[in-house]
């Protein structure tokens, strides 16, 4: 695996436990700004969504998009690392996207919540499809961990590198599941 780093086009590449991870980046304002993390699914690598999304794509990067991207990588190996929104740009997004996002984001590491939860917790009650709609274009997967979101039944529901990578990160997390699939949960974040 390895974690690709496109500016406007161009990328770094670096291994990681779970496949290739490319982050898109551009820099406003004379700083970096991330407009999209991508992650591989099963049969399509982040590098190959990357190519046909960006596909003037070309390797580069800079002291900032380095640091996020060796913390990525040491996320995924199993470090417990929190990441900043900092160079995350949620202006393209709605103000309801940009509160979801943010509420995924403050769930901590071993913790999760369930789509209501987090609708709730933003002031959509009832509006669990719509953070669940939210969360599964999230565009900054990793950096708003929105695999710490799971369906009120305790099972996991979707994640865009699928139903495996979100487990897997859950339990490198301290989370635990019983036979049927459910995660082993007494308390939620929110």
């Amino acid at each position: 695996m390895n974690v690709i780093v496109c500016q406007m086009n161009r990328k770094i590449i670096k291994p990681t436990p779970f496949g290739t991870v490319c982050i898109i980046w551009s820099v406003s304002k004379d700083s970096p700004r991330i407009f999209h993390v991508l992650l591989s699914r099963p049969g399509l690598s982040a590098e190959d969504r990357a190519s046909a999304l960006f596909p003037d794509s070309r390797k580069s990067s800079c002291v900032e998009i380095d640091s996020i991207a060796a913390s990525i990588k040491a996320y995924l190996e199993g470090e417990n690392i929190k990441f900043s929104l900092n160079l995350v740009d949620l202006s393209p997004y709605s103000k309801f996207q940009q509160s979801v996002l943010r509420a995924q984001h403050a769930i901590p590491r071993g913790s999760v919540s369930t789509y209501g939860l987090v609708a709730a917790h933003v002031g959509a009650i009832g509006g669990a499809r719509a953070a669940g709609n939210v969360l599964a274009g999230n565009p900054f997967p990793l950096i708003v961990p929105c695999h710490r979101t799971i369906l009120a039944s305790l099972h996991l529901g979707g994640f865009q590198s699928g139903a495996e990578m979100k487990r897997a990160l859950l339990e490198k997390e301290g989370i635990s599941f019983d036979q049927a699939g459910r995660v082993r949960c007494s308390l939620f974040h929110f």
